[in-house]
């Protein structure tokens, strides 16, 4: 904390000799401030702050007007909100923060509480190093499609348990690549390149058969769970997708039943026959259907009517917070309630804590994944991760 250097944006001599005090026993000694957005910005250069604490409510220049001005002289400085708003308009400041491609930390409500405040700080190196390293190159696509046929694909897979009695019940698969340097790359680096370059169907064919694989083995030593593989919308317009599905999953000896396709909802239906025959095909089989990253598109509802899923799975932005804040709390409960009444299950995604985990226990989520269970893995280590938990049979 002694490192760091703050600077404060507010129309309030008050409220900015408070907050210097409360930075000071913190540990931060570097304090300079600004009164209004203006003097703020000509404070900048010398000021040189790690982190801006920024009033959003001020005469003349206002703090929006303010974050605009940061954005455009690419100020690498963290931001924390400030704001004596109602809530919504400090989380909507907030994601115009981020849609500025500003590293904001947060936000406050007035009068700020040293706790929130420095639980924010605490979080400002590990951004600036994130941000040091920049953006992850893309593959290039000449290297994906050599290396989708060559051993490069690698499948991981994240527990997901059941909330009644953390019982491993299913694992979602998640894609990686092998870099010529030996190293891993996330799904980020090369996802988009499949989408855009007609290579998604083979990237995801490919991770399917990893799959089916895997949970062959995992049966043979007696672990019997659902295997989710995500699909994006592009392959959900292959009417041969389905014949694929079912051959692959009897040659590794998988039941269909143990089969979740993952489909995110806010792309699901431009085209709307063809994914609906698929899904639909797919649903007739026994394949279980869930809609994923739910409350984050246009058309939730819509997509929900239309296709006969299973299974709705709540995103992260739902679940982090709930415990604390009450209009996530809502959206989530309300989430779950709608799951219970259109017969769905539900699987919260992103569990981080144990208040995380007690709330959506208290709501009634049925799975929930996330690292407060286990980060993703190969499948070697899901195995004795399993066998650790005692969720593989007596004897194995």
């Amino acid at each position: 904390m002694d490192q760091l250097r703050a600077l404060i944006v507010d129309d309030d001599k008050f409220m900015i000799n408070l907050t210097t005090r409360m930075l000071n026993k913190i540990g931060i000694t570097t304090v300079s401030s600004a009164l209004g957005g203006q003097s703020g910005l000509d404070a900048l250069a010398d000021a040189a702050p790690n982190v801006i604490l920024l009033d959003l409510n001020m005469p003349g220049m206002d703090g929006l007007e303010f974050l605009r001005h940061l954005s455009e002289r690419e100020v690498a400085a963290s931001v924390i909100l400030v704001s004596g708003e109602d809530k919504r308009v400090l989380q909507t400041a907030y994601q115009l923060a981020q849609a500025h491609q500003l590293t904001v930390l947060g936000a406050l409500q007035k009068p700020v509480k040293p706790d929130p405040l420095q639980a924010l700080l605490e979080k400002v190196n590990a951004e600036q190093e994130r941000r040091k390293r920049g953006p992850i190159p893309l593959v290039p696509v000449e290297e994906l499609e050599a290396g989708i046929h060559s051993g490069s694909v690698e499948a991981h897979f994240q527990p997901k348990v059941s909330v009644t009695d953390k019982k491993l019940v299913g694992v979602e698969t998640l894609v990686r690549w092998r870099g010529a340097d030996g190293k891993l790359v996330p799904p980020v680096a090369f996802i988009s390149v499949a989408e855009n370059n007609g290579l998604i169907d083979a990237l995801t064919e490919k991770v399917f058969l990893k799959a089916v694989s895997c949970a062959s083995d995992w049966m043979l030593q007696g672990l019997d769970i659902k295997v989710a593989v995500n699909f994006s919308v592009e392959s959900l317009t292959r009417f041969d997708l389905v014949q694929f599905v079912i051959e692959a999953s009897e040659d590794a000896g998988v039941d269909l039943s143990r089969i979740v396709f993952e489909v995110t909802e806010s792309r699901i239906m431009e085209d709307i026959a063809a994914p609906l025959e698929v899904l639909t095909r797919l649903r007739m089989k026994g394949i279980g259907l869930s809609i994923d990253d739910f409350g984050t598109g246009a058309s939730s509802m819509q997509q929900l009517k239309r296709a006969p899923f299973t299974e709705l799975k709540i995103d992260r932005a739902f679940v982090a917070g709930a415990n604390h804040d009450e209009e996530a709390r809502a959206m989530l409960e309300s989430s779950v309630d709608l799951a219970r009444r259109l017969g769905l299950s539900t699987v919260a995604e992103g569990v981080e804590t144990q208040a995380e985990w007690d709330i959506v226990a208290e709501l009634g989520v049925d799975v929930v994944q996330g690292y407060f269970i286990a980060r993703p893995m190969p499948a070697d280590e899901l195995l004795d991760w399993a066998r650790a938990r005692g969720d593989l049979p007596p004897g194995e």
